[in-house]
């Protein structure tokens, strides 16, 4: 079960770095191609990172699903799902944005990416709450 842990934290800190950093890229992209008009070097870094995280979160969520199995399905983990698929469901919103902005769509504020990007750390920081502190 150790090393099933260890590959979990592994994915998820790869996951995590995609999805606080993506939004972020996604601004700089935007201004890349408002200066430029094309596809250039900072969306290709971009798609590479998400699909990179896309994979890595994946292999977290089937790990962090096997983990609850072998403990016998504990309450605290039912929020801990709860909240990671609220945070799935924020990166593939991210998705959506990296899609519309491969064809040059860019229609998000600057502003709004911002505080699209701290919504995923307000996620994270509850699920880490409720993985130190297991409430019931």
């Amino acid at each position: 079960m150790d090393w099933i842990k260890v590959v979990h934290l592994l994915c998820v800190m790869g996951w995590m770095t995609g999805i606080f950093a993506v939004p972020r890229a996604v601004i700089f992209w935007k201004r890349e191609y408002a200066q430029t008009g094309q596809f250039g070097p900072t969306g290709d870094l971009t798609i590479r990172i998400y699909r990179f995280s896309l994979g890595l979160g994946v292999i977290a969520i089937v790990t962090g699903l096997w983990l609850a199995h072998l403990w016998g399905w504990p309450a605290w983990t039912h929020l801990k799902i709860a909240l990671v698929v609220a945070l799935a469901a924020h990166y593939g919103w991210t998705g959506r944005l990296v899609l519309r902005a491969r064809k040059g769509v860019f229609t998000e504020s600057d502003l709004f990416l911002r505080i699209f990007n701290e919504v995923s750390v307000l996620g994270t920081i509850a699920i880490l709450i409720v993985v130190v502190f297991k409430p019931f």
